[in-house]
């Protein structure tokens, strides 16, 4: 069984992947660049989140207003940990909240047709005094998943969730630093 609250992404040694669903003239900017450029908003705060599955959820499939483009953003783990350092919970304190660098929300996981589970994906909002160090530092890598993401929706609406299934990015449990444990987690 799953435990209910866990950080499940793609990661190696020292990048993670978290996913971001944008409007295509901020897409195609970012992937011209390498990099987030305007249109990109740097004065307002952006979620990343790990889990594929809770951003398909989030886009319907890339198919939302303003969330037609999906992109894998590869970033350091110094800086998914960095800012995982600086997080409360929506949940805590709302002054606290108010004042954090950056935000965490658990929301459930969702399967291939967007049914809520047992278990929670975390997502970590990215305030606006450290959104310059996210896009400039920490982010090593944006790869468009959009073909991918509306291949996969294909094959799920047809009925073929295996063969879509194999489009998805592979995520595994991310080894949480014990010194982060209580940050992150809504029983700590």
């Amino acid at each position: 069984m799953t435990p209910q609250f866990q950080i499940r992404a793609d990661y190696d040694a020292r990048t993670i992947v978290v996913y971001q669903a944008y409007a295509p003239a901020i897409a195609d900017a970012a992937l011209r660049a390498g990099r987030f450029v305007t249109p990109f908003s740097f004065h307002r705060m952006t979620w990343i989140k790990p889990s594929f599955m809770w951003l398909m959820h989030r886009s319907n499939w890339a198919r939302k207003p303003g969330q037609e483009r999906v992109l894998a953003v590869r970033m350091t783990r110094e800086g998914w940990e960095e800012a995982l350092s600086q997080a409360v919970l929506t949940t805590a304190d709302p002054a606290a909240v108010a004042q954090a660098a950056v935000h965490v929300q658990w929301d459930p996981e969702r399967s291939p047709r967007g049914a809520a589970l047992n278990h929670y994906s975390i997502q970590v909002g990215i305030g606006r005094h450290l959104i310059r160090t996210f896009a400039d530092d920490w982010v090593v890598g944006l790869t468009d998943l959009t073909p991918q993401v509306r291949k996969a929706s294909a094959l799920i609406q047809a009925g073929r969730a295996p063969q879509a299934r194999r489009l998805f990015p592979p995520e595994r449990v991310y080894p949480v630093p014990r010194t982060l444990e209580d940050v992150v987690s809504p029983g700590g």
